[in-house]
């Protein structure tokens, strides 16, 4: 028995995506864009931070799930869409990122390194865009 060409296209893309991976790096993508709001909130109270304690500490336990979550998206693409070096590699960049932009912000709430901040939020920006580009790129096949 011979594979047409359409057979092996149709083989490709669904081997090209996966549908554990889509969910864990939707959900990670999700816990970035709250780690914004929930920074805005406490940021508004022009550094007291007494005042915006709670919400530093619900940024931080959104930093620890989002970083969960880019763990496991990471071992998931390179499980199950290994061919797809772009998705694994960038999950896992996104992986370290968040693990550096937690670590820094340790650093400005723990030892009250508040100069750090011109790296923080930056760096969250960057973190953003790596957020959004690979639910994007998901849907491109190679």
């Amino acid at each position: 028995m011979t594979t047409t060409y359409a057979d092996r296209s149709t083989d490709t893309t669904a081997s090209a995506r996966s549908p554990l991976f889509s969910v864990l790096i939707g959900l990670t993508t999700l816990a970035v864009l709250l780690q914004g709001l929930w920074a805005g909130i406490f940021l508004q109270h022009d550094g007291q931070r007494d005042n915006a304690s709670s919400w530093i500490d619900v940024h931080a336990r959104g930093a620890d799930i989002g970083i969960l979550l880019a763990a496991a998206a990471t071992v998931a693409a390179f499980v199950k869409l290994r061919a797809r070096k772009d998705l694994w590699g960038g999950a896992a960049v996104l992986t370290a990122l968040l693990v550096a932009e937690s670590y820094i912000g340790g650093l400005i709430r723990d030892a009250s390194k508040d100069t750090l901040t011109v790296v923080h939020v930056p760096l969250a920006m960057a973190i953003m865009g790596l957020a959004v580009w690979l639910p994007v790129r998901t849907r491109h096949t190679t």
